[in-house]
């Protein structure tokens, strides 16, 4: 079809195929597709609102087994750098943020070789007699880590994690769910069936995820929309994911290097995205990678959600990318895109309204 039929469908509810979606990436203008994608948003969130959550990152531990060639966070076991977090030290992180209205915690870290699941049974099990607050946490190759590690199978590991405490699953580690891509940035990292396969577990014992792609680390269009096409498979599967978040490699300070991908890409991808991803509720803009402006104009190209205030954000800062807003700039982000400001939880319910 061509890219002015394939927006037509899109628009009209009819679900486009992956070719479509290349077309797109490779014909379609960038006005169009926001265009498009802010009317199909808006036919799935009839109310002008557009949502965000008040949360914070804690990375536990930067030791990492996997050496990613994207990431400038980790370091490997045994640098003089590397850190442990105590159990003390993430409590007192968790009460600063409960204090400062977060409602989730998103606690991610490296595949640390020592930190089995008793650690992380423990640890959980502290934070919940402590803090009523959602443990929106550990990624899918955490997970697989985990697992091995401890000598238990992915179903087992997620459902004990979840009975200490684990609420929920980020959908950090899916860079591009191609394996001829994870071969070549992050060949140490779990496989794209294995990050596929914990999803779907987490799925079946009742706990919701969000899914993300890192893109701009040389992958085709097509590879792209491969990584889309899994999500959305999986989600008609499922039903699991909650939210899709796209956001562009950094690659300052990286072992991989290159040039960021820029506003319009990440524009251009994020429509895309909202477009192919029917059967995904929400698209979450990434303030985070690109700055204000980007993120406000995401609001109106296919995105409903703004993300979080991240009290806390270690990993893109540590490739030299530090944008900072709390819950005041983005309540006037939103309304400065014509929009009510709305508080949620991590599963998108609603806490408060702040009028424009």
């Amino acid at each position: 079809m061509s890219v002015r039929d394939i927006l037509t469908a899109a628009t009209e509810g009819v679900r486009i195929s992956a070719s479509d979606a290349v077309e797109l990436f490779d014909n379609a203008k960038l006005t169009e597709l926001s265009w498009v994608a802010g009317q199909v948003c808006n036919r799935k969130h009839s109310e002008r609102i557009r949502t965000y959550v008040i949360d914070r990152n804690i990375n536990y531990t930067n030791i990492c087994m996997s050496g990613c060639k994207f990431c400038a966070f980790f370091r490997s076991p045994g640098h003089p750098e590397g850190y442990v977090l105590s159990n003390a030290e993430i409590l007192h992180k968790i009460e600063e943020a409960v204090e400062l209205g977060a409602t989730q915690i998103l606690m991610q870290g490296g595949l640390h070789p020592e930190l089995k699941i008793d650690y992380f049974e423990e640890l959980f099990g502290e934070i919940k007699k402590r803090f009523q607050i959602q443990l929106h946490s550990l990624s899918a190759p955490e997970i697989v880590h985990i697992s091995r590690v401890s000598g238990l199978g992915i179903d087992e590991t997620l459902a004990r994690l979840h009975y200490s405490g684990l609420d929920s699953l980020p959908g950090g580690g899916a860079e591009i769910l191609m394996d001829n891509v994870r071969s070549r940035v992050s060949p140490e990292k779990c496989r794209a069936y294995e990050w596929l396969d914990v999803m779907r577990a987490a799925g079946s014992i009742g706990m919701r995820a969000t899914a993300t792609m890192v893109f701009g680390m040389g992958e085709s269009y097509s590879e792209r929309v491969g990584h889309l096409s899994e999500i959305r498979n999986l989600q008609d599967e499922t039903d699991v994911f909650t939210a899709f978040i796209p956001w562009p490699f950094q690659p300052g300070n990286t072992a991989l290097g290159g040039r960021a991908a820029g506003g319009h890409d990440y524009l251009r991808t994020l429509a895309i995205s909202r477009l192919f991803l029917d059967n995904v509720d929400n698209m979450q803009a990434s303030w985070v990678t690109q700055g204000s402006a980007i993120a406000q104009l995401s609001l109106v190209s296919g995105a409903n959600d703004i993300g979080s205030t991240m009290i806390e954000e270690n990993v893109v800062a540590a490739a030299g990318v530090c944008h900072r807003m709390n819950e005041s700039e983005l309540i006037d982000l939103i309304h400065g895109a014509g929009y009510d400001a709305v508080q949620r939880d991590t599963l998108y319910g609603i806490i408060k309204t702040i009028k424009r």
